[in-house]
C-alpha cells in the first residue's frame, strides 16, 4: 500500500512538474479568441509594486490568462461542476434547454452615476428627439430555465430605477415588455449574451412604435441561416464541452435597400452590413457591423434627411440592420473608444433623433457614461 501511495505521489508531482514547464517554454499568447479579450502580458517588476501587493495580483492575472491549455483544463473543470450537479461555472449558470445565464447582480452606484451621465446630457443637447432602450438579457427572460435557488437580482427592476432617475426630455422604450410576449421564440442565444436577431427584431418594432415610425413586419424579410457553430460569451465562461452550439440567422429586405458603411470616420468601408469574414472566426457576433468600433456611419438609400445618433454597446449591433431601414444616415458611437463632446458631435452633425441602446447588465457596470457629461 505505501509503494502504491509513493508511486501516485511521484506521478502527481511529476505531473505537476511538466504543466510548470510547459508554461514556462509556452510563448505568451495576446489575445484570446474564444474570450475575445486581450491577455495579460507579464507585469512590470518595481519595488513599489512589489511592496503594495499589486506585483502578485498582477502575476495571479497574468498566470490564470497564459496558463497552457487553459480551455482543455477548464472544460475539465466544467464538467465536473455539472457532474457534482452545481449549478455554475465562473459566474455562468446551466440552464434548461441549453442554456447558459449570467447572474445579474444587484446594481451598485454605478448605475446611478450613468442615470446622472444622461440626464447631465438631456441638459445640454438641443436635438429634437431622444429615445431610450435599455434591454433585459436572457436571465430575465427565462426564469423558468434557471436552476432551481439560483440567486440573481431582477433586471426589469434595475431598468425601471434607471428611468425613474433620468432626468430631461427622454422617451423610454420599453423592450422588456415587448420581449417578454415573444419568449415563445429564440430572441435570445443559448451560449451568449446577445439577443439573437429576432429578438433584436422584436424591439425594432417597439422602437419604431415609440418613434412614431411604422416597421417593416416579419415577412417583409428573407431569414438566412449563415452560421449553426456560434459559441459565445457565455461559453467562453461555462466552457461546457457537451453543450450545442447557436445559429445565427440573418434578416434580407425583401425590398429595394442599399447601404454604404464607413468605419470610424473614413478609416475603412463597408458595402453591407455583415462582416461576413468573422463567421470564420470565434467571434461571430461580430459579423453585424464588425463588431466594436469608436464609430461607425450607416447611409441607406431610403432618401428622406432623417439621421439618427445611437450611443450604444453591442446590442445595437443586431438591432441597426433594422433600423437602417427606416434612416438616411444612422452614426453610432461607443464610448467605450469615443470620449469627443457627444452634444456638440450631435450638432454638427446635424442629427434629429438620439437613441441610447444598452443591455441593463453592462449599462450597471459601464464607466464609460460619464463621457456624456462634457
Amino acid at each position: 500500500m505505501k509503494r502504491l501511495n509513493m508511486i501516485m505521489i511521484v506521478l502527481f508531482a511529476v505531473f505537476l512538474a511538466g504543466i510548470a514547464c510547459m508554461n514556462l517554454l509556452a510563448e505568451d499568447q495576446p489575445f484570446s479568441q474564444a474570450e475575445n479579450r486581450p491577455l495579460m502580458k507579464f507585469p512590470e517588476v518595481s519595488l513599489d509594486r512589489i511592496t503594495s501587493g499589486a506585483f502578485t495580483k498582477d502575476v495571479e492575472t497574468y498566470l490564470s490568462d497564459q496558463f497552457v491549455h487553459k480551455r482543455f483544463w477548464t472544460s475539465i473543470k466544467a464538467s465536473a461542476q455539472k457532474g457534482v450537479l452545481k449549478k455554475d461555472n465562473n459566474g455562468v449558470y446551466f440552464g434548461e434547454d441549453g442554456y447558459l445565464f449570467e447572474k445579474f447582480e444587484e446594481p451598485s452606484e454605478q448605475l446611478d452615476a450613468n442615470s446622472e451621465s444622461i440626464s447631465r446630457f438631456l441638459q445640454k443637447t438641443k436635438i429634437i428627439s431622444v429615445y431610450g432602450l435599455l434591454a433585459p438579457t436572457s436571465i430575465e427572460l427565462y426564469p423558468e430555465k434557471l436552476p432551481k435557488f439560483a440567486p440573481t437580482a431582477s433586471e426589469t427592476a434595475a431598468i425601471r430605477r434607471v428611468e425613474e432617475q433620468v432626468k430631461g426630455d427622454i422617451d423610454w422604450i420599453d423592450a422588456a415588455a415587448a420581449l417578454q410576449g415573444a419568449t415563445d421564440k429564440q430572441i435570445y442565444f443559448h451560449t451568449d449574451h446577445h439577443w439573437t436577431p429576432y429578438g433584436a427584431f422584436i424591439a425594432y418594432q417597439a422602437a419604431m412604435e415609440k418613434m412614431g415610425m411604422t416597421p417593416y413586419s416579419l415577412d417583409a424579410f428573407t431569414i438566412r441561416k449563415v452560421s449553426e457553430n456560434f459559441r459565445g460569451t457565455y461559453d467562453a465562461k461555462a466552457n461546457d464541452p457537451f453543450l450545442a452550439a447557436d445559429e445565427i440567422n440573418i434578416f434580407e429586405p425583401n425590398f429595394d435597400v442599399s447601404y454604404d458603411i464607413d468605419i470610424d470616420d473614413g478609416q475603412s468601408k463597408m458595402d453591407s452590413l455583415y462582416a461576413w469574414e468573422f463567421l470564420k472566426k470565434r467571434d461571430q457576433y461580430s459579423v453585424f457591423l464588425g463588431g466594436n468600433h469608436r464609430a461607425v456611419t450607416v447611409h441607406s438609400n431610403v432618401e428622406n434627411g432623417r439621421k439618427l445618433m445611437i450611443i450604444k454597446d453591442s446590442y445595437a449591433h443586431a438591432l441597426v440592420p433594422f433600423l437602417a431601414n427606416h434612416f438616411e444616415e444612422i452614426y453610432m458611437v461607443d464610448l467605450r473608444y469615443d470620449h469627443r463632446n457627444m452634444a456638440r458631435v450631435a450638432e454638427e452633425k446635424g442629427i434629429q433623433d438620439v437613441l441610447f441602446v444598452y443591455n441593463i447588465a453592462n449599462f450597471a457596470e459601464d464607466q464609460n457614461l460619464i463621457w456624456l457629461r462634457q
